[in-house]
C-alpha cells in the first residue's frame, strides 16, 4: 500500500519575511537607492550599447512595463550624456539664389543664439542707417547733378527744334512726356475752330512744317537713350557707392568676426549683394509706399536675414537626450509651415520647424516602439534617415501625389544620433521575423527580466528603492512590517517564493495606496496595517465579478459541489482576466464514457470554444491511457468531456489531470471526492506539469468552500512544482494552519486518484498485473469488457453481411 500524499505545512505556503532580518528600524535610516534593483543582463547591455559607436548599433530596450526600464535608461543615457562635449548647433538661412532650398549652416554649441543676435544687430543698423543715407545732403547734390547734366541735353535738343520751329511759323507745345505743334499766324498759334479757315495751301504748308520738325527732332533725340543709360548708370553707381559705404561699417565686424568659417562667410557675401538690390528697392525706386513703413521693414529684413535656428545646445550641456513621447512625421522630422496672405498659402524658409531628430542629432533619441510602429512610412522614414546619415525635412506624403502646394526643400544635415526604441518582446521578435534591416540597426538588445531573485541582498536593496521613492514623492515613513509586506506582495506579483517582481511600478503604486490609507486613519508611518488595508481596498474595487461568481455557486445557480463524492463529476480551477485584476474561478467538469470507437471527444473543442493549447492537453489523454492500460487491448471507448456552464474561449492544459481523473471515474464508476479540486497539466507519461495562476486557483475554491462554511477536509490538488509559486493571502494560511483547509502537491496522476478516490492506484507486479482490486486493475478490466463488446458487435456485423452475401 502506497502512503496517500499528505497536505502542505501552512509555513510552505508563503515566503513570509522575517522582520528581524531587515538592518533597520525604519525606512528614513537608510541611504536611498536611485536606479534599477537588479537587471545586471541589462545593465550590462545598456553600457555596450552606449560604449559602442559604430552603425547600427542602436539599441532595442525590451521588457515589460513597469520594470523601470524607461526611467534606468532615459537616467542613465543622462548621466553618461553629460560626460561628452555638446553637438554641432544648426541654423537655416535664406538661399538667396534659390529661395526655395534654404541651406544649413553649422554652429559649434552656443554660437548660434550669437550670430542671431549679431543678425539682429545689423537690422538695427540697417534701420538706423537707411533711408537717412539717401538724404544726406551729398547723395542729394550728386543725384540732382546726374538728373540736371541729363535734363541739360534734353532741353538743349529740344530749344533747338523750338527755334527751329519759329522760324517756319509753327508754334511747339511740350509737357512732361510729349511735344505737339500747331499752325502760327501773326506770331500766335490758331485755334483748332480757326484752322479750318485756312487755305489748302496754307494747310499743306503747315504739314510739310510739321514733317521737317519731326525729321529734325527725331534727329535731335536719336541719342536720348543714351544719355538716359548713361544717367541711369551713374545714378546705380551712385547709388551702389551710397549704399557701400553705409553698409560697409555695419557688415566688416560680421565678416571679420566669422573669417574663418567659410559657410558663414559665403552666406554674408550672398546677404550683402541681396541688401545693394533690395535697400536699393526700397528706397531708390520707391515701387511701394509700405517699404517706407519702419515696421514693415523690418518685418521685411527679418524674413530675409534672420538666421532660422533649428536647434540649440549649452555649451557645457553634454549631448542631447531627447524622448519623443507622440513620435509622428511632423514631430520626428520637422516640418515646413505655410502662412496665409492674401488667400494663398506661402511659406519661407523662417517657417521651418525642427522635429526631434533635430533636438537629438549628436545624442540620444528614445521612441517607444509600438507607437512608432502604427505608422509604416514613419517607420521606413527612420530607416532610410539611419541608413544614410542625413536629415532631411520633406512633406510625408509627397511622393504620393497628396501634396498640392509649393514646399520647400531645405538642405540635408548630416545625422548622428544613437535611437533608443523600448518596446515589448512581442514587438522585438514581430520585427525581428518581419524586417530584415532590424537586427541590422538594432543590434544591441537589453532584456529587462521580468523578476529577480530574491535574497537578502534583494530585499535590503528594494527596502532602499522603497525609501527613494517616499522621498520623491512625500510619504511617511515606513515601518519594517510595512517594508515586509511590500516585499512579499512583490513575490506574489512573480508567483515565486525565491523571487521578487521586476515590476516595480505596481509595488510604488501600492506604497501610495497605502499612504492614503496611513492619513485616513492619521498615522505617523506606514505599516502592514495600512497596506494589507490597500490591498483589500484594490481587490474589493476589482471584485465584483469574482464576487458574483461566489454567490451564483453558493446559490446553485452555477453548478459545483464542495461536499461530498460524484461519478463522472469533478472539481477543476480556472483563471479569469478582466481588466488588471485576475482572480481564480472554479468549474466543474463533467464526463461520459461509453463503448464505441470515438474516442475522446472535447466538447469545448467540438463547439468552437477551446483553443489550441486546451485541445492539446485532452489529446494527451489518449496517449496516457494508451501507455498505461491499453498494451493489450485496443483503447475501443467513447467519453465525451465538458467544462459546464463554460460560455466563453477555454485555453490552457492546466485542468489536463482533473479531465483524466473525470475520465477513469466515468470508466469504472468510482465517486470522486468533490471537497477537493484539482489544477495540473499532464503528459503522457502521467507526470504532473507545472501551470500558471496557481494562487489565485487555489484562493477561489477556497472562496467558495468559506462561503459555504469550512468542512475541515476540502483542498485543493496541486502539481509539487508549483510549490514554490505559492504566495497564498492570510485567509487561507489561517485555515490551514487550522487544519480546516488543505494543499497537496502531486508529482503523477496516481497520486491524484489516490486522494479522490481513496483507493490505492497499484502497481505493476514482475508478471506484468496490477493488484486485485487495485484503480489500475479496475481500469484495465473495463477496459478489456468493453474491447470484448467491440470485438463481438464486429462478428456480429460480419456474420449478418455473409448471411446476406
Amino acid at each position: 500500500m502506497s502512503e496517500m500524499v499528505q497536505s502542505l505545512p501552512y509555513q510552505s505556503l508563503c515566503a513570509k519575511l522575517d522582520v528581524a532580518s531587515l538592518p533597520f528600524k525604519k525606512l528614513s535610516d537608510m541611504e536611498p537607492l536611485s536606479g534599477i534593483l537588479g537587471q545586471e543582463r541589462a545593465v550590462e547591455a545598456i553600457q555596450f550599447g552606449v560604449a559602442m559607436h559604430r552603425p547600427g548599433y542602436n539599441i532595442f530596450v525590451m521588457g515589460d512595463s513597469g520594470t523601470g526600464r524607461s526611467s534606468y535608461v532615459t537616467s542613465y543615457l543622462k548621466s553618461e550624456a553629460k560626460r561628452k562635449p555638446s553637438p554641432s548647433e544648426w541654423a537655416y538661412v535664406n538661399n538667396f539664389k534659390e529661395s526655395h532650398a534654404p541651406k544649413a549652416i553649422e554652429f559649434k554649441s552656443g554660437d548660434a543664439a550669437h550670430f542671431e543676435q549679431d543678425m539682429r544687430g545689423l537690422i538695427d543698423g540697417l534701420m538706423s542707417t537707411f533711408p537717412a543715407a539717401f538724404e544726406n545732403p551729398d547723395y542729394q547734390q550728386q543725384k540732382s547733378a546726374i538728373d540736371r547734366a541729363f535734363n541739360e541735353q534734353y532741353e538743349a535738343a529740344i530749344n533747338l527744334v523750338e527755334r527751329h520751329s519759329s522760324k517756319i511759323g509753327v508754334a511747339m507745345f511740350r509737357d512732361a512726356s510729349s511735344v505737339s505743334f500747331a499752325p502760327m499766324r501773326d506770331g500766335k498759334a490758331l485755334e483748332e475752330s480757326d484752322f479750318a479757315t485756312l487755305t489748302d495751301e496754307e494747310r499743306d504748308a503747315f504739314q510739310a512744317g510739321v514733317q521737317e520738325l519731326e525729321g529734325m527732332l527725331n534727329d535731335e533725340l536719336l541719342s536720348l537713350p543714351t544719355w538716359k543709360r548713361i544717367s541711369y548708370e551713374q545714378l546705380r553707381e551712385l547709388n551702389l557707392e551710397t549704399v557701400k559705404e553705409a553698409l560697409d561699417p555695419l557688415m566688416a565686424p560680421l565678416f571679420e568676426k566669422y573669417a574663418e568659417d567659410e559657410s558663414l562667410t559665403a552666406y554674408l557675401k550672398a546677404m550683402r549683394e541681396d541688401l545693394d538690390k533690395v535697400i536699393i528697392d526700397q528706397f531708390v525706386d520707391d515701387k511701394t509706399t509700405d517699404n517706407r513703413d519702419e515696421s514693415s521693414r523690418r518685418t521685411l529684413y527679418e524674413e530675409m536675414y534672420l538666421p532660422n535656428v533649428a536647434v540649440t545646445h549649452k555649451p557645457d550641456g553634454g549631448q542631447p537626450v531627447v524622448y519623443e513621447s507622440h513620435p509622428t512625421y511632423r514631430n520626428l522630422f520637422g516640418q515646413v509651415e505655410y502662412s496665409n496672405e492674401q488667400g494663398m498659402l506661402v511659406t519661407s524658409y523662417r517657417l521651418i520647424r525642427s522635429g526631434s531628430l533635430h533636438a537629438a542629432n549628436g545624442g540620444y533619441l528614445i521612441l517607444d516602439a509600438e507607437k512608432l510602429l502604427t505608422d509604416h512610412y514613419l517607420w521606413e522614414a527612420l530607416k532610410r534617415a539611419l541608413k544614410s546619415k542625413t536629415l532631411r525635412i520633406e512633406h510625408p506624403y509627397a511622393d504620393m501625389g497628396l501634396m498640392s502646394t509649393t514646399t520647400l526643400s531645405p538642405e540635408e544635415l548630416p545625422l548622428q544620433v544613437k535611437v533608443v526604441l523600448i518596446g515589448s518582446r512581442d514587438i522585438y521578435y514581430l520585427l525581428q521575423d518581419a524586417d530584415p534591416d532590424f537586427q541590422e540597426m538594432f543590434r544591441v538588445l537589453v532584456d529587462f527580466d521580468d523578476s529577480l531573485k530574491r535574497s537578502s541582498d534583494t530585499e535590503y536593496a528594494f527596502a532602499r528603492l522603497l525609501k527613494d521613492r517616499v522621498q520623491k514623492e512625500g510619504y511617511a515613513d515606513v515601518s519594517p512590517q510595512g517594508v515586509a509586506r511590500l516585499i512579499e506582495y512583490s513575490s506574489r506579483l512573480a508567483e515565486h517564493q525565491k523571487e521578487m517582481a521586476a515590476k516595480i511600478g505596481d509595488v510604488f503604486e501600492l506604497l501610495g495606496e497605502a499612504d492614503f490609507n496611513r492619513q485616513l486613519a492619521k498615522d505617523d508611518i506606514i505599516t502592514d496595517v495600512h497596506v494589507q488595508r490597500a490591498l483589500s481596498a484594490k481587490k474589493h474595487r476589482t471584485g465584483r465579478v469574482a464576487e458574483k461568481i461566489i454567490e451564483e455557486i453558493v446559490d446553485g445557480t452555477i453548478l459545483l459541489d464542495s461536499q461530498g463524492e460524484a461519478v463522472g463529476k469533478i472539481n477543476g480551477l480556472t483563471v479569469m482576466q478582466i481588466g488588471d485584476s485576475s482572480f481564480g474561478a472554479p468549474a466543474r467538469i463533467s464526463t461520459t464514457v461509453y463503448p464505441g470507437g470515438k474516442g475522446i471527444v472535447d466538447i469545448e473543442r467540438e463547439s468552437n470554444l477551446g483553443q489550441n493549447i486546451h485541445s492539446k492537453g485532452v489529446l494527451i489523454l489518449s496517449g496516457y491511457l494508451g501507455h498505461r492500460y491499453a498494451q493489450h487491448y485496443p483503447l475501443d471507448i467513447s467519453a465525451s468531456i465538458a467544462m459546464e456552464q463554460s460560455y466563453g474561449y477555454v485555453d490552457g492544459d492546466s485542468a489536463s489531470t482533473a479531465e483524466l481523473c473525470c475520465l477513469i471515474s466515468a470508466l469504472i464508476n468510482v465517486p470522486l471526492r468533490q471537497d477537493l479540486a484539482i489544477t495540473g497539466s499532464l503528459n503522457q507519461y502521467g507526470q504532473i506539469q507545472a501551470i500558471g495562476g496557481v494562487n489565485e486557483k487555489i484562493e477561489g475554491f477556497f472562496n467558495v468552500c468559506n462561503a459555504r462554511g469550512l468542512t475541515g477536509t476540502q483542498g485543493v490538488i496541486i502539481p509539487k512544482s508549483n510549490a514554490i509559486n505559492l504566495m497564498l493571502n492570510d485567509d487561507v494560511l489561517e485555515a490551514v494552519k487550522a487544519g480546516k483547509f488543505h494543499i497537496y502537491a502531486i508529482e503523477n496522476a496516481d497520486e491524484a486518484l489516490h486522494l479522490l478516490t481513496g483507493m490505492e492506484p497499484g502497481s505493476l507486479d514482475d508478471q506484468g498485473n496490477y493488484p486485485e482490486g487495485s484503480l489500475s486493475q479496475r481500469i484495465l478490466k473495463r477496459l478489456e469488457e468493453i474491447s470484448k463488446l467491440g470485438e463481438d458487435e464486429e462478428q456480429d456485423k460480419k456474420e449478418a453481411d455473409k448471411t446476406k452475401s
